[in-house]
């Protein structure tokens, strides 16, 4: 089984981030746009006390995502992946135009996305990101 982990980085106040990471499903092989028929996420601020207690951010709850644009039906290989050699197949650019979703400097925030896919369970992706 493998282990839920939360993808850690570091941004800017009021910023945008770039969100990569490498989803595969229950069979271990990467997700693709067709295995997933709607995605969402939402922006959270942490209380840096306790973990259980987090404040959705303004403009960054429930925000549906273009599945085309977030997966992609092979691995990528660039310069934006330093993790391994063998690639990445979601991405995400953090919108801030409208509303920031990091909104406090020296505190966590998450961005948790909901996969919803064609067939099982709802697949979680999130980030902890430390805002400088």
């Amino acid at each position: 089984m493998a282990n839920a982990v939360d993808l850690h980085g570091v941004a800017f106040k009021h910023g945008s981030a770039t969100l990569l990471a490498r989803v595969v499903g229950a069979d271990a092989t990467p997700i693709i746009p067709f295995d997933i028929a709607s995605a969402q996420y939402t922006a959270y601020l942490l209380d840096p006390r306790d973990p259980d207690v987090v404040t959705p951010i303004d403009g960054h709850v429930d925000v549906a995502v273009d599945v085309a644009t977030l997966l992609y039906d092979t691995l990528q290989k660039d310069d934006l992946w330093s993790v391994d050699a063998v690639g990445y197949n979601f991405k995400h650019v953090l919108d801030v135009s409208a509303n920031h979703a990091l909104v406090v400097a020296g505190r966590d925030h998450r961005i948790v996305f909901e996969l919803m896919p064609n067939d099982g369970q709802i697949i979680l992706v999130r980030f902890a990101l430390r805002v400088i």
